[in-house]
Formats: structure tokens, C-alpha cells, sequence
């Protein structure tokens, strides 16, 4: 592991303890998040941030939007945050935003969706297909509308992000990319079917020495999803019958994260169904690193990269 990262890491948890309930998850959580943000550099804040809520399909949902100087059009981003499902929010993963704002320029706008296991799956995936098109109806008002939406996410987040794609595609609304950073693509058998997980070999090496560990993902699957659920494509978009036509992709991984694996397949999978891929793995970091930029020049350059990355795949190019 990247040396300061792995040193900051053994003195400051950033994953709660595997026995710990779900409420003590949040809040390591959101403790983690804060110290991390804490040490980002000042210039990745964005000329402005506004919080306001909108109608979700069962309630009222948070969104900020955070949006880049400059007063010309700009490509919207809809950003849904990592947490497992259980944890997470827009406070949390705040500054993730903040990086795609600054350093992609792009109007970015993070959505608080419904967290398990109060409100179990589809909840949070329907939140987020309400939300995509809460924003993409409105990009010009938000400060965007260069005609260009991207659905973003780390973790769980890139899961609903990779959903949401296929379900837009499905009923002709277009996207124009995602960015999918170390994501959940194949939650089935809820990280606890054999079979499945020998299909994935970071479930079979990351072992506990890296942060988030095989047992944390069967924690955070139980308390989201049923078993019989977990195959379906809006909590695991691996499993969807038809790839072809969604959103090219910009999917970043990490050699030292259990998820590792998945989200390399799910690249691949997409590539052979004809969808633009730009995939990067870097092998000297681990879950969660796009929150560490402050605190690792490695995890900051690989965070820096999503965003060159997510402007080159606009653009047309390629890895």
C-alpha cells in the first residue's frame, strides 16, 4: 500500500468494525470523511454550493449543487455517494464533489437518496432514477446545459450510477458518459454465495489488511437487499441481459480493494457489448482513495486522473 496512506490509515479508522451496528457505521463514517476532507487542498472548492430538496418517490430528497467559476456552459454531473447503501451523504462525501467540480469543471449535483435498512432496496435506486431526471431537466437553471449529463459514484454510489444508465437507456433518455470509481457491479448472492465470489478473485486476496473486507460487503448486502433481489440488474448491473447502448465509461479500480475485480469485469463486459471504456487500476491503493487526495500524492494524482479522464472520454478519445 502507499506508504502514506497506509500511515495515515493506522491512526485513523476509516471502516467500522465488522460486528458494529449500523448507526456506528455512520458515524465512522462520516467522522472518516470529515478528517480527510479537512486535509484536501483549498483550491478544490467550487465557486459556489447550494443546498436545497426535491420530491423523491417517497419524500423529500437533499441535493447540492456545486458549481465551477466561469459563467459559460457547463457539462452536468449527478453524483451519487458511497456508504454501502447504510451510509453515507452528501456532507460525507462532499468533498468527492468538490473534485469533479474543480478539477473536471463541471456543474456537479450530489444527491442524498434513501439509506437501507430503513428504506431497503429499490428505494435508493428508485431515489436515484428520480433524481437523474430531476437534473437532466433542469441543467440549464443549475448552471450546466452544455447538453452534456454524466452519472458519477464511488462504491455503492457508482453502483446506482451504472443502474441508473441502463435503466435511462432503456426508456430513451440519453447520457452522455459515467464515471464509475471502484464500483459494486455484481451484488449477487450478497457476498456470501461461494460460487459466486471464487468468480472474483480480490473477494478471495484483499484479506482484512486494506479497509473494507469481504464480511464488510456481506454486512452492507444483508442490510440492503434480499437474496432473491441481488440478481436483479438495478442493484447488480453486471447482471443485466443487455449491455449495448448505455453510457461510455470512465471505471477506476483499486489492486488493494475487494471490489477490485468486479468493477474490471464490469469494464470489460462493456467493452464487449460495444460501449467506449476508459479503465485504470492502481495498485498501490485501496477502497475509498478518491476521499484521500489530502492525504496520499498517489490517491490525489489517481483522483486527478478520474477527472482528465472523464474530460478526454467527452471529448471522444481513449485510453
Amino acid at each position: 500500500m502507499d506508504a502514506e496512506l497506509a500511515g495515515w490509515l493506522a491512526s485513523t479508522p476509516v471502516e467500522a468494525p465488522e460486528e458494529a451496528t449500523v448507526e456506528e457505521t455512520r458515524e465512522v463514517a462520516r467522522r472518516a470523511h470529515l478528517l480527510a476532507r479537512e486535509k484536501m487542498n483549498p483550491a478544490l472548492i467550487p465557486a459556489s454550493e447550494t443546498d436545497q430538496e426535491i420530491d423523491g418517490t417517497n419524500g423529500r430528497l437533499p441535493v447540492r449543487v456545486l458549481r465551477p467559476a466561469g459563467s459559460e456552459a457547463k457539462p452536468t454531473v449527478v453524483y451519487f455517494h458511497g456508504g454501502g447503501w447504510i451510509s453515507g451523504s452528501i456532507d460525507t462525501h462532499l468533498g468527492h464533489a468538490r473534485r469533479i467540480c474543480t478539477q473536471a469543471d463541471m456543474v456537479v449535483v450530489s444527491i442524498g437518496y434513501r439509506l437501507a435498512p430503513e428504506h431497503p432496496f429499490p428505494a435508493a435506486f428508485s431515489d436515484a432514477v428520480v433524481a437523474a431526471e430531476w437534473v437532466a431537466q433542469r441543467t440549464a437553471e443549475l448552471g450546466g446545459d452544455d447538453g452534456t449529463l454524466v452519472l458519477a459514484g464511488d462504491s455503492a454510489g457508482a453502483q446506482l450510477a451504472a443502474s441508473v444508465a441502463i435503466a435511462r437507456r432503456d426508456a430513451g433518455q440519453p447520457v452522455s458518459a459515467q464515471l464509475l470509481l471502484y464500483p459494486v457491479t455484481d451484488a449477487a448472492g450478497r457476498y456470501a454465495d461461494p460460487r459466486i465470489n471464487a468468480h472474483y478473485m480480490s473477494r478471495r486476496t484483499t484479506g482484512s489488511n486494506f479497509g473494507l473486507t469481504l464480511r464488510g460487503m456481506v454486512n452492507f448486502a444483508t442490510n440492503y437487499v434480499d437474496e432473491e433481489s441481488s440478481y436483479d440488474w438495478r442493484v447488480s448491473p453486471m447482471r443485466a441481459p443487455d449491455l449495448s447502448g448505455v453510457a461510455p465509461a470512465v471505471i477506476h479500480t483499486a489492486t488493494l480493494d475487494v471490489l477490485r475485480t468486479e468493477g474490471n469485469f464490469y469494464a470489460d463486459a462493456l467493452r464487449a457489448a460495444g460501449v467506449p471504456v476508459i479503465s485504470r487500476e492502481w495498485p498501490t491503493l485501496n477502497h475509498s482513495y478518491f476521499g484521500f487526495g489530502g492525504v496520499s500524492a498517489v490517491a490525489d494524482s489517481a483522483a486527478a486522473q478520474a477527472a482528465a479522464d472523464l474530460r478526454n472520454l467527452l471529448s471522444g478519445g481513449s485510453e
